[in-house]
């Protein structure tokens, strides 16, 4: 086999996990938490390759969640380098406040690991914390964003809005606060 090519076993492997993962996924967004069976069946494949590929059903809920947050940071490298700041950083908002809408069952889901130490709690919010960095560096370097916010405090400020609002619109109202106070320039200036 030439350098760099993967095994059939290897490829193989890999579509089973990810036809798991998708299956999960959309049980997951319908507000399911199905059994190892049901989710064998649901992904076509064998009990013994969801228990080959995630030992337990938390190892499977997390897996789940991790692969979602890691789409959800790397958007903002791909909105960093192709939008205008304060829309690329107003854009990921939105999808991060669909990500938390889509991930409430699966956060229930995932409480039990979190809580037993199983699932370090601090990884999620780095991932998050290293994303809204990047944007806001990249809103400050063109002028657009102010440079002293702590992505931190931004997070946490996202958190707060999406355990407060009542509705997605009146999340989106806070969002949009939350951007005119990022801007460097004067409060409600909207980009073209």
């Amino acid at each position: 086999m030439a350098r760099g090519e993967r095994s059939p076993a290897r490829a193989d492997a890999r579509r089973n996990r990810d036809r798991l993962l998708d299956a999960a996924r959309a049980a997951f967004d319908d507000g399911r938490l199905p059994s190892i069976e049901a989710l064998a069946r649901e992904a076509g494949l064998g009990v013994g390759t969801v228990y080959r590929n995630f030992p337990t059903r938390e190892a499977l809920v997390e897996a789940v969640y991790a692969d979602q947050r890691a789409r959800l940071c790397a958007r903002a490298d791909e909105l960093a380098a192709s939008r205008d700041p304060v829309v690329a950083l107003r854009s990921w908002m939105d999808h991060y406040a669909e990500f938390v809408a889509a991930k409430r069952g699966i956060a229930a889901a995932r409480a039990p690991a979190v809580s037993t130490g199983a699932v370090p709690s601090g990884a999620a919010k780095d991932a998050l914390v290293a994303a809204v960095a990047t944007l806001l560096t990249a809103g400050a370097r063109t002028g657009a964003l102010r440079d002293d916010v702590p992505a931190a405090d931004v997070v946490a400020t996202l958190v707060g809005i999406f355990l407060a609002a009542d509705d997605r619109a009146q999340a989106g109202r806070q969002l949009d606060l939350l951007l005119d106070g990022l801007r460097a320039g004067p409060p409600g200036t909207r980009p073209e």
